[in-house]
């Protein structure tokens, strides 16, 4: 599993927005100069933990700011046992934040983690003018998560205990999205496409794209072989209308 976009240089985003008083109340803007595409706002993945900040989505924000995407990537506290803090600033921020940038629409896409909390933003608290959400191996499912022990019991520590009392915060468990779902997952990823494909299963609606020889962190990465097939759906849920 390659690494590296974790700490890969990359350029300062072009400005960083406020939307709370939290030191994590805040968000990186990258605003290309002819904008091509609508805002895409990203949710960093890192199983919900402090350990992971924004930082290493850097490389994918400069990455699509160069191909015409304005890109907002959000932070949110994350202390284990506290989701009800960490979804607010979730909901806070895709609330108060495009409108700022004056987004007509809103592609809402997440990694991991922050597939999850993209999942489950666009079942609970969608963006207004939400076209689309592309969820990158995410933990769509929270139960199973947990069952299968992903991130050396991840999901545990996230909720503060079992997610079965959880149905609020389960993307599997709520109802579906109104807007197009899609999923994109590496078919060697250690995060087992399993926990996609019980979301689709759920909401089949929701499209599954499973890129072979990609595993995590492929699927963030604008190096890898993977990354074509992200673009593609993301360019995808831009042409959709609102």
């Amino acid at each position: 599993m390659d690494r590296s976009v974790l700490t890969r240089p990359a350029p300062e985003p072009d400005r960083t927005l406020r939307y709370g008083d939290a030191p994590e109340h805040v968000a990186d803007a990258w605003l290309p100069g002819t904008a091509r595409y609508p805002l895409l706002v990203f949710i960093h993945g890192g199983y919900w933990t402090p350990e992971y900040d924004r930082t290493h989505t850097r490389p994918l924000a400069a990455a699509l700011r160069e191909d015409g995407w304005p890109v907002l990537s959000i932070e949110y506290r994350r202390v284990p046992g506290e989701p009800d803090d960490l979804v607010a600033d979730v909901r806070a921020a895709l609330a108060g934040l495009p409108g700022r940038l004056d987004a007509s629409g809103v592609v809402l896409a997440g990694h991991s983690a922050g597939g999850h909390l993209a999942l489950w933003a666009s079942s609970v608290c969608p963006p207004p003018g939400l076209l689309g959400t592309l969820a990158l191996a995410p933990v769509a499912d929270l139960m199973l998560g947990h069952r299968l022990g992903l991130g050396d019991g991840a999901v545990a520590a996230f909720l503060g205990g079992p997610p079965d009392e959880r149905a609020d915060l389960d993307p599997v468990r709520l109802a579906a999205p109104r807007r197009p779902v899609v999923l994109v997952h590496g078919a060697e990823d250690r995060l087992p496409v399993a926990v996609s494909e019980s979301y689709v299963d759920t909401h089949p609606a929701a499209k599954l794209v499973v890129v072979p020889d990609a595993a995590h962190f492929e699927v963030i990465d604008p190096l890898s072989a993977a990354w074509p097939a992200v673009t593609a759906e993301l360019v995808g849920l831009a042409a959709l209308r609102a």
